[in-house]
């Protein structure tokens, strides 16, 4: 899968290693950090370009509100968004809604395991949104975590 993962920080950079060693191709984004290993982007945009999959993982809902809108202007239809940033319900139905509306699956997935689990695979997602993409990215989910579990609607992850 052609992956676009934005927010390479302590939790984002080890996640999106983990896709790479996994054989996916992974453009990524970050306004500070340059991860070793990660090709970079030079704009969400680039990053989401022709990608199946992006993924984020931002520090707030602000944060998420601004970039998820770069995010959902630059996939292709019917591509997958996936959150795994740690924010508001509010924020996250609100991007929800708004990938929705674009012709995207959405799925908002906190995580649970920090940093250690990000390097080793083995975090735990609380994934609220579409059922069907929950079970298009299953595999990626997989890869990045122990188990990912399937809440229910927007908001309920």
């Amino acid at each position: 899968m052609k992956i676009a993962f934005i927010g390479l920080g302590n939790m984002g950079a080890p996640m999106a290693a983990n896709l790479i060693k996994a054989g996916h191709d992974v453009a990524g984004f970050d306004v500070a950090a340059s991860p070793d290993g990660i090709t970079m982007a030079a704009s969400i945009a680039h990053a989401c370009d022709g990608a199946d999959v992006a993924i984020t993982m931002l520090p707030n809902g602000a944060i998420l509100r601004n970039v998820g809108k770069d995010v959902i202007a630059a996939l292709p239809l019917d591509a997958v968004f996936i959150d795994c940033s740690t924010v508001d319900v509010d924020s996250a139905r609100a991007v929800g809604a708004d990938a929705s509306a674009a012709g995207l699956g959405m799925l908002d997935a906190p995580v649970s395991g920090g940093t250690k689990g990000a390097v080793d695979g083995t975090l735990t997602f609380m994934v609220g949104g579409d059922a069907d993409a929950f079970e298009t990215t299953k595999t990626l989910f997989d890869i990045m975590g122990q188990k990912a579990v399937h809440c229910g609607a927007s908001g309920a992850g």
